[in-house]
């Protein structure tokens, strides 16, 4: 077991005697408000308590088997082997139960998700960019037998995107997709320098829950709906009739804008589609705020102001700079081989986090 892991699990230890003790108190039990919050909070922790006894006594049990190994008694040997043997599957199935006390899954992670991509700073190349990370994350669904379906895109001439949104639906699809929000940061040589310098240039990537009608109850009268005619970059293929829709959600000033269908309909569909899963993730976030400190996730936020990965094209190596981990294999990682960076994500996030100070940034 990690070691933050059992320091967090000594603090929640420490916090249940405290209670015991404001418990028993003739104040306490007299101010009846208190007693039931105090008593909630216990009921709270207790069963992870229960666990982390029983985990104790497993690895005092464990200790002692071990060292009757190395008593001369054979016959001791043998039964203390089969002893350990036991009490150390016991002991990981509990380690188990209690990493999943300590970190609840995510209720949204059954859902299909929303992915939108921006080109950040570094003007063509950034969009390049955008695009190569909308060509990844395709790829990674591809694998995962995932339908991309792309709800709204604005190329330019250069064959990148200043921005395109894209839906994903599959199995797990936001719960693995959801550590990509961030900042993501690529060097390599552009291919408009001629001097073959390396340049340095970011995409924002925004992962969003799908939402339902059920998450977000949304009044029409919130609702200012314009439509106008769509074109492609530079003015190509300018449409003769008002099919593009924006939509503008007046009590939050969220605008959202689809032209891709050549159906109005379709396009005020998938514009309604964004702004559910924005609204929704605003409504989470506003939520998580409310949560201390220590229930926050190890590895970030998730706010698209924070860096978190680098693609370096000439040591083809990808960095993913809250956990620290680099793998030079950037040409497969770029290709929709992400199984590795996902995995580890995820890994890194079942250790509790010991404070808000625990995200390595750039």
């Amino acid at each position: 077991m990690y070691k933050e892991v059992i320091d967090r699990l000594c603090e929640i230890e420490k916090r249940a005697e405290e209670l015991n003790q404001i418990l028993a108190s003739p104040d306490t039990i007299k101010d009846k408000q208190k007693f039931i919050s105090i008593s909630q909070e216990y009921n709270d922790i207790h069963q992870t308590i229960r666990l982390w006894l029983r985990y104790k006594d497993l690895e005092t049990r464990i200790s002692e088997d071990e060292h009757i190994l190395t008593s001369g008694d054979n016959e001791l040997q043998v039964i203390a082997k089969e002893e350990i043997k036991e009490l150390t599957a016991k002991k990981a199935e509990i380690e188990k139960q209690i990493m999943e006390l300590l970190n609840p899954p995510d209720p949204n992670d059954s859902r299909n998700t929303i992915i939108e991509i921006r080109q950040g700073t570094g003007g063509d190349e950034a969009s390049i960019f955008a695009a190569d990370l909308f060509r990844m994350y395709s790829k990674y669904a591809e694998r995962n037998k995932w339908k991309v379906e792309v709800l709204s895109s604005h190329p330019n001439s250069m064959g990148g995107f200043k921005e395109i949104t894209c839906f994903l639906k599959g199995k797990n699809a936001y719960k693995l997709m959801k550590y990509e929000s961030g900042v993501h940061r690529v060097q390599r040589i552009p291919i408009t320098e001629s001097a073959g310098r390396v340049h340095t240039s970011t995409a924002t990537v925004c992962v969003l829950p799908e939402a339902s009608a059920i998450d977000m109850h949304i009044d029409p009268n919130d609702l200012k709906i314009d439509t106008f005619r769509a074109g492609g970059h530079g003015g190509q293929s300018v449409n003769k009739v008002e099919t593009a829709v924006r939509i503008t959600h007046l009590p939050t000033n969220t605008v959202v804008a689809c032209q891709d269908e050549r159906s109005q309909l379709q396009n005020r569909e998938r514009a309604m589609k964004i702004l559910m899963a924005r609204l929704y993730e605003a409504k989470r976030e506003a939520e998580d705020k409310k949560l201390s400190a220590e229930r926050r996730k190890q590895i970030g936020s998730a706010e698209r102001s924070e860096k978190i990965r680098t693609y370096n094209f000439p040591q083809n190596r990808v960095t993913d700079h809250r956990i620290n981990l680099s793998l030079y294999k950037l040409d497969s990682v770029i290709d929709g081989e992400m199984d590795d960076l996902i995995s580890s994500l995820e890994n890194a996030n079942k250790r509790p986090n010991q404070g808000s100070n625990t995200n390595p940034t750039i």
